[in-house]
């Protein structure tokens, strides 16, 4: 897989603005089998609307709550989505003494895109620039 899109990408290109066309118009240009997601973007995408289903919604915000769940769900489905496994683990291990400040999420993202041989696309330079090795890219930008 040559490019991992980070938990950031993923979301715009869930969004439509400016950043998510400029996104999309770029992976467009890529075969799809060479663009994937991971696990962990999975993870937190998954946790951000279980937190919203359960902070105390009005019915009507509930069943769109839930419309929106579902709609990640079949969202993750047509994405590559790659795991956390042993190589990853085994690298971010070796990361977590030098890399303290940068979020175990983020850290974890960086880590299998290191795994992988993938570049990550994100927009979030001040955490990753402090991953070695990593390659990282915004397409956001023109």
């Amino acid at each position: 897989m040559p490019y991992l899109l980070d938990t950031d990408h993923v979301s715009l290109v869930q969004k439509d603005n400016d950043d998510g066309r400029r996104l999309m118009t770029r992976l467009d240009r890529v075969p799809r089998d060479d663009v994937a997601t991971s696990i962990v973007t999975y993870q937190e995408q998954l946790q951000g609307w279980l937190a919203y289903l359960n902070s105390g919604l009005k019915p009507d915000e509930v069943l769109q709550a839930y419309e929106r769940l579902d709609e990640l769900r079949r969202a993750f489905e047509r994405y590559n989505v790659l795991p956390f496994d042993r190589p990853a683990q085994d690298i971010f291990e070796s990361l977590r003494p030098i890399c303290r400040r940068i979020g175990r999420l983020d850290l974890r993202i960086a880590s299998i895109a290191l795994a992988t041989d993938s570049t990550l696309l994100t927009r979030n330079f001040a955490d990753f620039s402090r991953v070695p090795g990593l390659r990282f890219e915004d397409w956001t930008r023109l």
